[in-house]
């Protein structure tokens, strides 16, 4: 029996913010075991990271699709299966130590990230208006939420257990997560008429392959390669934007994200994924450095992932916090104290890197900060985009997250990769490249602070929808 949310709001919440804070688990589990997996698979370490490469791309362009696809055919339904992808990867991780089906796993969990601004379209839709924003708040935090508790989890199932384990975990909580969402959510009146975009969702998903693999894969693959994926994706822009402005039921309407409340927050929401990303890349590799690069600590697997847990905590305290400082001020002065905070963060960073407590603080103020702008960001586009494009327009930010994410992983691993140190034939990332990883993630949040000046401090006057035949 559904339980209707008019009465019971914060159980659809609990409930969507399971699936988010399990999607976002889902999608780091794998991190801890890179290092093990070229022995298990009996494969080189260049085919290994497809496991982390097919989940980007897949969740970047499944996530804008079924974004869309909830608007128009329910969200509730669409959700279901985002939810049953991600227990069929589970599975198929599971039950395999074949790289091939690893890596048709991974991209199965890949498409599942659009849970999160699904369920942000269903909690503006169902809830009362007084729990909407403190509700989108949490939802949003559950991306870096559970990229905060995944890794710390999956570094102990590693160390204790067989690999394995950790996706049946997974598989099992999707299916309750399922069970719940059939349960608790109801399904939303709310749709978008019209077709489906076909030949734009074609377009963009093209697009977004060559620009995610050219940014992925720019040290792996030949510089010709790269030239060409990058040029394929500079020369789709103008056209796949082009024939948007032209059709009838375009699979993003441009002329809604062309307003700065929507261009600069998206903007500001890829630096911010750059910020976050650039935390958790260094805080677990920088802990693990061996002793005799002076700066090194030798810590265990398990230790460097748990120094990423009070972190997660913060995060999971703060984002309500960020709600009521939306609803007092704004979210606009909340996404630029919250930038402010993690440039702070990177701050303490460059001081604090010769001991586990220091290295925790500074850790700990960033994904502070991360949790305050995730809870920002959906309020910030829902101020700017009719209630029938909720679920897209999430979804493209979303995607502007994880865009911003894949370019953090490839200048982090640049520059461990090219400013290091070696002693006795042994060759480690030097102090310094780390410092130049905080700079520059620094800088990046500092920036998204900047663009909040241009997104437009009052609340656009409401949009009237249009109904497309």
């Amino acid at each position: 029996m559904t339980v209707r949310p008019a009465a019971r709001p914060r159980l659809v919440l609990a409930a969507l913010a399971f699936c988010g804070v399990l999607v976002s688990i889902s999608q780091t589990i794998v991190v801890p075991l890179l290092p093990e997996l070229p022995a298990i698979t009996h494969s080189p370490p260049s085919d290994v990271s497809w496991l982390i490469t097919v989940t980007l791309l897949t969740g970047a362009v499944f996530t804008p699709l079924l974004g869309r696809a909830g608007d128009m055919y329910g969200k509730r339904r669409v959700l279901l299966i985002a939810l049953a992808s991600m227990v069929i990867g589970s599975l198929l991780c599971a039950s395999s130590s074949n790289l091939s089906v690893l890596i048709v796993g991974r991209a199965f969990q890949g498409a599942a990230v659009a849970v999160v601004p699904l369920g942000i379209s269903i909690l503006r839709d169902e809830l009362p208006p007084r729990r909407v924003i403190p509700s989108i708040a949490i939802m949003s935090s559950t991306l870096g939420i559970g990229a905060a508790f995944g890794i710390p989890a999956a570094t102990l199932v590693v160390e204790y257990a067989n690999w394995h384990t950790m996706f049946w975990i997974n598989l099992g909580l999707g299916v309750l997560d399922i069970v719940l969402v059939l349960l608790i959510v109801p399904e939303s009146a709310i749709r978008t008429r019209g077709r489906f975009d076909i030949l734009g969702a074609f377009g963009l998903s093209a697009f977004l392959v060559c620009l995610l693999l050219a940014v992925s894969k720019s040290s792996a693959w030949s510089t010709t390669t790269i030239v060409g994926l990058s040029a394929a994706a500079i020369l789709m822009v103008p056209l796949w934007g082009w024939y948007e402005l032209r059709t009838k039921s375009p699979l993003v309407d441009l002329r809604v994200f062309a307003r700065p409340a929507v261009l600069f927050t998206n903007l500001g929401a890829l630096l911010i994924g750059f910020a976050f990303y650039a935390n958790s890349l260094s805080t677990a590799q920088l802990v693990q450095e061996p002793t005799w690069t002076g700066y090194g600590l030798g810590e265990s697997i398990v230790v460097s992932g748990l120094c990423l847990l009070p972190g997660g905590v913060a995060m999971v305290l703060l984002s309500p916090v960020s709600a009521r400082i939306s609803s007092a001020r704004g979210p606009r002065f909340t996404l630029a104290i919250a930038s402010v905070l993690m440039a702070a963060g990177y701050v303490v960073r460059l001081f604090t890197s010769s001991n586990v407590a220091g290295i925790v603080i500074g850790a700990t103020v960033v994904s502070a900060g991360t949790a305050v702008a995730y809870s920002a960001l959906p309020a910030l586009i829902m101020h700017a985009v009719p209630v029938t494009e909720t679920a897209a327009a999430n979804g493209l930010n979303t995607l502007m997250r994880t865009i911003g994410q894949a370019i953090c992983s490839t200048i982090v691993a640049s520059v461990l990769a090219g400013v290091t140190i070696s002693s006795g034939g042994r060759v480690a990332p030097a102090l310094s490249a780390y410092l130049i990883v905080f700079v520059i993630a620094g800088i990046s949040a500092l920036v998204a602070a900047g663009l909040v000046m241009f997104i437009p401090a009052r609340r656009p006057e409401p949009v009237a929808v249009q109904v497309r035949t």
